[in-house]
């Protein structure tokens, strides 16, 4: 049926209604085709339902009203348009986990399309073509793929298409290990987005799977500059925009490890509320890393909360379950489950198989397991040299990562002189990375393996930074901790020095003359010598240069 064989309210609804397809006025295109008998609506209509139903996420009626689409389009002969409808059922049967109904509908897209002259709409198909290659490691085969995606698109003039083909090669280069110029072309693809060169659903998607990347390379500064972008366009988006929830989950992501942790849970609270509950499996990322920063807090029967949370909506709450047990004092299961993880994970790479194997050295540590710690730290710094050697960088948070576990299980064996500098290269990575909760975890290591070095200026310094981090973003907990042993390091002071003989050393170290000291501690020159005497034995040296050596190496001067 058409608009001239339907009624005069109903013709003008729909012509509202189309003015508001036209408008992307999502949510008023919805609520006025809703209104109407689908009879009266045309195979466009249809489509234009069905995508109002997609954006106001109601995902199954847009896969209702997306068949009786195709189906208008199969009998009018339309087969680009039957094509493209079924290659969109497809990917909406995909995204919800029925592999069944995909391949059915993918096998009628290429039916519709595989005898028609070159179209954009056959870029879908050559999109399918590249990730299935892409899975098999085929990855010249899917780079041409790609390639032709692309050169259907510009022939076409479709940049939204030419965009997907330019991020479907980044990902066949990621994929390959070529992990430099993957993301170099990724940015292309984004720049095309943030330009505003596209339409909204392909910004959207461009903007979602470029943030997937760049948080799957572990290139953190990328995700936030493109986080940044994307949120910026989904505020400036109808209020019914499905993408919102799935950029913003990828932001708090970014806040989780920047430390803006009270910014992080405001924006995974409004990240569950937009995906819930057809994205289940995206939400989950937002839940689980609610319970990461509740744990850190000390909040523990909340975190268990999230994990088992996390876990329902089909995210491993590994490894953070695992550290929450080691909070609780139950250590042993802690390192039961981290091993069961990484098993489970044995493909995995890139940051969540780094968070297992950090986890894993943490939990030995603690159990007093150091091989077992060195171990998964050896993996740690195989799975750093790896990357390194696809993306080129040395100062990811892999990096980062490796050498804090190799320094502190360095210090666990009580050596020094491999723990020292792969401490304070794990520490200069992670502020340079600017991912605060774990550079004052470095710390403390740091700190401990200072003072076993003598170098009790150097740890009281260190515990002090790491205490101010640790209350800046509320890890009450490790604020404690680093306070205790903060205390503790004041009491102790260097050498067993008592307060008067550091007040020596320090004019000493100055150059004073011992008269010169009297005169400025108000006390007599005997009493500066007998000081002196006392300072020399219990630093174990003979002259005041040594003694000033001392000062120097110790923060005293």
């Amino acid at each position: 049926m058409t608009e001239r064989t339907i009624d005069r309210a109903a013709a003008d609804t729909l012509r509202q209604a189309r003015d508001a397809v036209a408008r992307e006025a999502w949510a008023e295109a919805y609520r006025l085709l809703d209104g109407l008998d689908t009879a009266c609506l045309t195979a466009d209509d249809c489509a234009a339902f069905a995508d109002a139903a997609w954006w106001t996420s109601r995902i199954e009626e847009s896969i209702v009203h997306r068949m009786r689409a195709y189906a208008g389009y199969v009998a009018a002969g339309t087969a680009r348009r039957a094509g493209h409808m079924a290659w969109l059922l497809f990917y909406e049967h995909q995204m919800a986990g029925r592999a069944a109904l995909a391949a059915g509908w993918l096998r009628r897209a290429r039916r519709q399309l595989h005898d028609q002259p070159e179209c954009v709409e056959q870029c879908y198909l050559a999109w399918v073509d590249t990730e299935d290659a892409q899975r098999r490691g085929a990855f010249d085969e899917a780079m041409t793929a790609a390639r032709h995606m692309a050169a259907i698109a510009r022939r076409g003039g479709s940049p939204d298409l030419l965009a997907m083909g330019v991020q479907a090669q980044s990902g066949v280069l990621v994929a390959q290990g070529r992990v430099g110029e993957g993301l170099d072309l990724l940015d292309e693809a984004m720049c095309a987005a943030m330009a505003g060169e596209l339409s909204s659903f392909f910004t959207g998607w461009v903007y979602c799977l470029g943030l997937q990347q760049s948080m799957a390379c572990v290139d953190l500064e990328r995700a936030a500059e493109w986080t940044d972008a994307a949120m910026r366009w989904c505020a400036a988006m109808p209020a019914e925009n499905n993408f919102r929830g799935l950029c913003r989950v990828h932001r708090v992501q970014v806040l989780e490890l920047r430390g803006s942790w009270s910014e992080a849970l405001a924006e995974a609270e409004r990240t569950c509320a937009e995906l819930l509950p057809y994205e289940r499996r995206t939400a989950a990322e937002a839940v689980y890393l609610v319970g990461q920063i509740q744990r850190r807090r000390g909040e523990l029967t909340a975190a268990e909360e999230s994990y088992d949370r996390a876990h329902e909506l089909g995210r491993d709450p590994q490894p953070g379950l695992a550290l929450l047990r080691l909070a609780q004092g139950k250590a042993d299961a802690s390192a039961a489950a981290l091993r069961l993880a990484l098993a489970d994970a044995a493909e995995a790479g890139g940051l969540d198989r780094c968070c297992l194997l950090a986890a894993q050295v943490e939990v030995g540590l603690a159990l007093g397991r150091t091989p077992e710690a060195r171990t998964a730290a050896e993996r740690l710094r195989a799975l750093a040299g790896d990357w390194q050697r696809r993306c080129g960088s040395q100062a990811t948070p892999l990096h980062a990562s490796a050498a804090a576990a190799a320094g502190a299980v360095a210090f666990a064996a009580r050596d020094l002189d491999r723990a020292l500098p792969r401490l304070r290269r794990a520490l200069t990575l992670w502020l340079e990375l600017r991912v605060p909760y774990e550079a004052a975890q470095v710390r403390m290591t740091l700190a401990a393996a200072d003072r076993a070095a003598g170098d009790t200026e150097g740890a009281r310094m260190e515990l002090r930074a790491a205490e101010q981090e640790y209350r800046r973003l509320g890890a009450a907990p490790d604020a404690r901790r680093a306070a205790a042993l903060l205390a503790d390091v004041r009491r102790r002071r260097p050498g067993g020095l008592t307060e008067r003989e550091i007040q020596v050393l320090r004019l000493v170290a100055a150059g004073r003359t011992n008269r010169a000291v009297a005169a400025e501690l108000v006390i007599s020159e005997h009493t500066v010598a007998r000081h002196l005497n006392n300072i020399f034995a219990k630093l174990d040296v003979s002259s005041r240069a040594a003694a000033t050596a001392y000062a120097f190496r110790h923060g005293l001067a």
